[in-house]
């Protein structure tokens, strides 16, 4: 789809880019003044954060970074949709998903830093770790929520005529992916499961426009949503630089889910407003009137437009000192990590280590000694 104005290029929007509010006839705006004002707080966090991250890497402390500057709106209105019990899994840039569900920044920092072959206990806050083989993670998550679904059948409260389990706080799954990924055969196979059993799955897709330099308009005639109805389920495009819409949008999904309607895939439109990651130089492919007519759309400031009337400048300071704050805490955290010893990498990839794993470590410890004066 073109960049140009009309909001039906963007798909649902309930926020317009001058902070002015609008309705749409299936998605009722669900964010308060309040809840508006906690998604701004975390969204200009998650902006600090990630910048302090790309510093961090650029000074040498990080191995690689994925910034998300762009997409603070896409993934704080999606996951403040979710529930505790509802499981997600994440690709690899959702850093603001994994903030906001409450994993401590610097976990992040952790995997990115080599220190950590996974990340974290995924069981602490329902999220998996991050997934680096593009859309390995649609299956997991289709997986998992075919789990859910067997264990809401063995449930005595489960309601087989409604097909849906009968007590409270059933749960549902989301999973991210990217353009990029919704080319690849897993997602595909990952769909055609989720409509074969209908499960209580999301795939939430970040359409920000660059599978690293491939443009979305190569990989797609068509917009992304629209591939759900060939797999027999509904698809949404919503504008993804509009938090209330994205939380509305989600929260109708996981809705579904939750029923037992089975899955949805929801595009959220949105902009890379950075790099691939850090190692990538996006001035090469990404068009500098495209990036400019991208910026004027920042989700962070459609917020803050929508918060003036009600929020005094105290306010803002306020929010940016704690934003700050929390990146000067990741700053300090992350150099605090300590560097893995040398072989590290060999440490629990198998339960018993094998002869030929030890003799692999032997070989790199051997090697590794050969450069010692």
């Amino acid at each position: 789809m073109s960049s140009g104005d009309s909001s039906d290029d963007y798909g649902v929007r309930l926020l317009n880019p001058d902070g002015s509010a609008c309705e749409h006839v299936d998605f009722p705006a669900l964010l308060g003044v309040e809840e508006l004002k906690g998604c701004y707080g975390a969204m200009l966090r998650t902006r600090h954060l990630d910048e302090a991250a790309t510093a961090l890497q650029r000074q040498g402390e990080l191995a690689l970074w994925i910034p998300l500057r762009g997409q603070e709106a896409a993934q704080i209105g999606s996951v403040r949709a979710a529930t505790p019990t509802d499981f997600i899994f994440p690709s690899y840039r959702e850093h603001a998903v994994a903030w906001d569900r409450g994993l401590p920044a610097v976990e992040v920092m952790r995997l990115l830093r080599g220190i950590t072959h996974g990340g974290w206990d995924p069981a602490a806050h329902n999220l998996a770790n991050y997934a680096l083989v593009l859309a390995s993670q649609t299956l997991h998550a289709v997986g998992y929520a075919l789990g859910l679904q067997l264990d809401a059948r063995l449930d005595p409260r489960y309601d087989a005529q409604a097909g849906a389990p009968a007590g409270p706080e059933p749960a549902a799954v989301i999973a991210y992916l990217g353009d990029g990924a919704m080319s690849q055969g897993d997602a595909n196979e990952a769909f055609v499961w989720a409509a074969s059993f209908n499960a209580p799955v999301v795939f939430f897709c970040q359409n920000n426009q660059w599978a690293i330099s491939t443009p979305a308009a190569r990989q797609s005639r068509v917009p992304l949503a629209a591939r759900a109805a060939g797999f027999g389920f509904p698809g949404v495009r919503v504008d993804g630089n509009d938090v209330v819409a994205v939380h509305s949008v989600t929260s109708s999904a996981l809705a579904r889910a939750r029923a037992g309607e089975g899955p949805t895939l929801i595009e959220a439109y949105t902009y890379r407003m950075g790099p691939h990651t850090t190692s990538d130089d996006p001035t090469r492919y990404q068009p500098t009137g495209e990036v400019d007519h991208w910026r004027a759309l920042d989700p962070i400031d459609r917020v803050e437009r929508a918060l003036a009337p009600v929020c005094d400048a105290a306010w803002f300071d306020g929010q940016r000192a704690e934003a700050a704050a929390a990146a000067a805490r990741l700053r300090t955290a992350t150099l605090a990590l300590p560097d893995p010893a040398p072989d590290a990498f060999f440490d629990e990839v198998l339960v018993t280590e094998t002869e030929e794993a030890r003799a692999q470590r032997a070989s790199f410890r051997e090697y590794r000694e050969s450069f010692q004066v």
